[in-house]
């Protein structure tokens, strides 16, 4: 009896990867607040996770808001030139085409991430985009949930879950600890 598998089988099945900077009260919009918390430790677990994907999946404001800024950004580590340079998967209902080495997903969330995390071996990484991590969560194609919490109350802004938000249940995989006192709360949905 041979035990050799296909390649279909052995081929690794992407996960969706949210990243989300979050303050103490829960506060994610406009993370300016998060720089004074910024090393070269937080630097160096950036360049990891960006490094571990295969592609970023965003939703529409994150998507522009990134397109803005990053095309013209160079760096001597690479993580401008790998941000740049990997395929970007815009989730949006208005948006007619995107540039920025982005495609725009319209179809069903459900049906085109799951043809996504076929697509890529690696992370799919969300930033930001709170309304498409919900989405995400509720048709439960989230992977890991990390949210990298920082020492600050900031008072007011868009939380990533504002009251209303549906019920869902979580496993505290690991935490990472930053010397600024920043921590990565790292999450799995539990499946209940």
């Amino acid at each position: 009896m041979s035990t050799t598998k296909s390649t279909a089988q052995s081929v690794a099945k992407g996960k969706v990867v949210a990243l989300v900077y979050v303050s103490l009260d829960g506060v994610m919009e406009n993370p300016a607040w998060s720089l004074p918390y910024f090393n070269d430790e937080h630097g160096a677990y950036a360049h990891e996770r960006l490094f571990a994907s295969d592609a970023l999946l965003l939703g529409r404001e994150t998507y522009e808001g990134f397109a803005k800024v990053w095309p013209g950004m160079t760096d001597e580590d690479g993580f401008a030139d790998r941000i740049n340079g990997m395929p970007k998967h815009v989730v949006s209902t208005t948006l007619e085409s995107a540039e920025w080495n982005a495609t725009v997903v319209k179809g069903a969330l459900a049906e085109e991430v799951t043809a996504l995390k076929e697509r890529y071996e690696r992370d799919i990484l969300v930033y930001g985009s709170a309304a498409l991590i919900r989405s995400l969560i509720a048709e439960g194609l989230v992977d890991e949930l990390k949210l990298w919490v920082h020492p600050v109350v900031v008072g007011e802004g868009k939380r990533l879950f504002p009251d209303g938000t549906e019920t869902s249940k979580w496993t505290l995989a690991g935490t990472t600890p930053f010397s600024s006192g920043a921590l990565i709360l790292d999450y799995r949905p539990t499946g209940e």
